[in-house]
């Protein structure tokens, strides 16, 4: 075995395209589906009268995914940081500096909005649930800490959403435009 090759990036055996691991693969997947599906829950929901039973429970699977996708984003940073990124292909430096800013608020807005949602969930009477087990209350009940904590919550959202069109964007761009096989990386 060469020493020297053996930290470098995975390979695709066929097309010789440096790679992220399949651990990361995975996680971008399964994260990425998940958000869509969050945001989904959460733009549906807050439509939803504060009475119907149906909105409580909705809510708390809202949490329970919210705080599962909190935890895959830790562990997909972790991975992030042992196994690095594969090299990107040349573009000019605007072009790196922007993907490098988008993918950068990607992982704050991944992890502010559900820090923020269970902080704005934790200022009330009732605890939370993660996946039926009862979190620590970590406050009081106080509407106006509630109220930043889910302002805060909300905007995350809606830059969130921003930054997945902006991302999506970008990959698109390089795979229908650029043809520079950029998306293959990241491909199962």
């Amino acid at each position: 075995m060469n020493i020297a090759n053996s930290s470098a990036p995975p390979r695709d055996p066929i097309a010789g395209v440096p790679r992220y691991s399949s651990a990361q693969i995975a996680l971008h997947w399964v994260i990425g589906l998940a958000i869509i599906v969050m945001l989904g829950i959460g733009l549906y929901m807050v439509g939803l009268p504060k009475d119907l039973a149906f909105k409580s429970s909705l809510v708390n699977f809202h949490k329970s995914l919210g705080i599962t996708i909190f935890l895959l984003v830790l562990i997909r940073i972790v991975v992030r940081l042992v196994a690095g990124p594969p090299p990107l292909p040349p573009m000019p430096a605007w072009q790196r500096a922007a993907a490098s800013v988008t993918q950068g608020l990607l992982y704050v807005a991944m992890i502010v909005m559900p820090l923020t949602g269970y902080l704005g969930s934790s200022f009330n009477k009732f605890s939370t649930r993660f996946w039926g087990i009862p979190l620590p209350m970590w406050a009081w009940d106080d509407p106006g800490l509630r109220k930043i904590f889910f302002t805060v919550h909300t905007i995350s959202a809606w830059v969130l959403i921003a930054l997945i069109v902006l991302h999506v964007a970008g990959a698109l761009k390089h795979q229908l435009v650029d043809r520079d096989r950029l998306m293959e990386r990241m491909l199962p």
